[in-house]
């Protein structure tokens, strides 16, 4: 069954096409539609793996498609897969952890996986190493800090949406925001980075 539309381009007209009975076409147009805010979110929360995020990703879509039809309106859409998106991440890094545990090996000392996972590839270009360094920035920020200042200065969402993905007031996000900023770059003014950019610049 068709709903006549000819393009989906909005959350509503996914949903009606959905409830239609067009459902190919709607998740075609929800895949395309959501598809990047949710591999950005991913790839932060799993520090810029980029295999990890596409596997959570296609997890994320998967649940999300199975779960449209009962999908209530009560949060936008962008909302509701926000919060798939994190516990499908928690539960992947949670995974992870438990499988370090069994990894090969004759010796009975622990393995510092997060060393390993930590260095750079030889080839990672400035950005990718810049990326990294502001991953240890922000693992350092509180959580409502460091959740703020990701959808805000990552995924442009308005303070507006913010609060209605985590339930925290706009005042709150706005302050949040501003010491997350502020702490960043007193971490950057000291970084080779803000040399190197300086010294480009002069």
């Amino acid at each position: 069954m068709s709903t006549g539309v000819l393009t989906l381009d909005t959350d509503t007209a996914i949903l009606e096409a959905h409830r239609a009975g067009d459902t190919e076409r709607a998740a075609t147009a929800f895949v395309r539609r959501h598809q990047k805010f949710v591999y950005s979110v991913a790839l932060r929360n799993l520090h810029h793996h980029e295999e990890n995020a596409k596997d959570a990703t296609q997890e994320v879509l998967i649940r999300a498609l199975r779960g449209l039809e009962s999908f209530k309106g009560e949060s936008t859409l962008q909302t509701w897969l926000y919060r798939i998106t994190v516990n499908v991440c928690n539960n992947m890094r949670r995974k992870q952890r438990l499988l370090s545990f069994f990894s090969v090996g004759d010796d009975d000392h622990e393995r510092d996986v997060v060393a390993a996972d930590s260095i750079s590839p030889a080839d990672a270009v400035a950005q990718q190493d810049f990326l990294r360094y502001l991953d240890t920035i922000l693992d350092t920020l509180p959580r409502k800090q460091r959740e703020t200042f990701c959808l805000r200065y990552f995924d442009e969402l308005s303070y507006e949406e913010i609060s209605e993905m985590v339930g925290t007031s706009v005042g709150a996000l706005k302050a949040n925001y501003h010491w997350a900023v502020k702490k960043i770059a007193e971490h950057v003014r000291t970084s080779d980075f803000y040399a190197a950019w300086m010294e480009s610049t002069s």
